[in-house]
């Protein structure tokens, strides 16, 4: 049996690796917080003491971390030195594209592969097992994670080398963030000249301004029962996340020589309401703020 070591068990972490278990896995996991470790260990895994503890004589270790420095830090520290000769690297975190590929090489250098797999989706699509990742690494490392990622996701795509899964995770979600923003904008524009919001669905869901932000994530109570309007912004993906990730988008903008005063003036709105409370509610909240309330 392939055994597994999850470092990492936060919001998405923990309902990725409990798919695992559910497909059959062995999974040992570890996160500073204790509550979750124990969670693991309450549905079928084994909890470990330590990231060391975790990866020792694990076939597969997946990493879902908050940034490029705790990356670094981990691999650095606790698995470079501690991992099975042989063992597959996945890291699912989204970080930075220079720290992806210098932890990845490192890793090639004491002569592990390894490949980043930042995942679109939310926890709704960890929980679901319908994520998407976006893998940058070999064809023979993607094809080795491949089981583990057709358990946690429906759609992987392999971007191409080693750092692409970031690129395009980056890219994929600083779209998100600048469309999320305008169609708020519109459905408050719709409220205050007459418009209700059922009507402005209708029109925008079937017509050329159609998007994720609308269909799936109408940040308005009603049209999409689903979405998080619905639960009072109770977030899928935090507007302190969504911050983070248009802050890479920014960086990486900024080495590519590109001009993204979209993505720029989205990223210093979020900065705005994540400093005025809204980090912890999901990000299509920022309707609140746009609203006036």
């Amino acid at each position: 049996m392939t055994t597994i070591a999850f470092i990492g068990l936060g919001n998405m972490g923990l309902p990725m690796a409990k798919n695992l278990l559910g497909a059959g896995y062995a999974v040992t996991g570890f996160d500073l917080s204790t509550d979750a470790v124990k969670a693991l260990a309450a549905a079928g895994g084994t909890a470990a003491s330590s990231t060391a503890d975790a990866v020792d004589g694990a076939d597969i270790v997946v990493t879902m971390l908050p940034a490029g420095p705790q990356v670094r830090a981990v691999y650095g520290a606790d698995i470079l030195p501690n991992a099975k000769a042989g063992a597959l690297f996945v890291d699912c975190s989204t970080i930075d594209v220079e720290s992806a590929r210098d932890v990845a090489a490192q890793a090639e250098s004491a002569g592990f592969e390894m490949i980043d797999a930042p995942v679109s989706g939310g926890t709704g699509g960890a929980e679901a097992g319908t994520l998407t990742f976006m893998i940058g690494g070999t064809d023979p490392a993607v094809a080795k994670a491949r089981p583990l990622l057709d358990v946690m996701g429906k759609t992987i795509v392999h971007c191409g080398g080693v750092g692409n899964g970031q690129v395009a995770k980056i890219c994929n979600n600083m779209i998100l963030g600048v469309s999320m923003n305008a169609v708020c904008e519109a459905f408050v524009m719709a409220e205050r000249l007459g418009l209700d919001a059922q009507t402005l669905y209708d029109v925008t869901s079937t017509s050329s301004a159609q998007c994720w932000a609308i269909t799936t994530y109408c940040p308005v109570p009603g049209p999409v029962p689903t979405s998080p309007a619905n639960r009072d912004y109770a977030p899928g993906f935090t507007a302190a996340m969504m911050m983070k990730d248009l802050g890479l988008a920014e960086k990486a903008a900024e080495t590519a020589g590109v001009d993204s005063k979209l993505g720029v003036a989205t990223l210093e709105r979020l900065k705005n309401y994540v400093e005025t409370g809204g980090g912890d509610a999901d990000f299509s909240g920022i309707i609140r703020m746009i609203r006036g309330n």
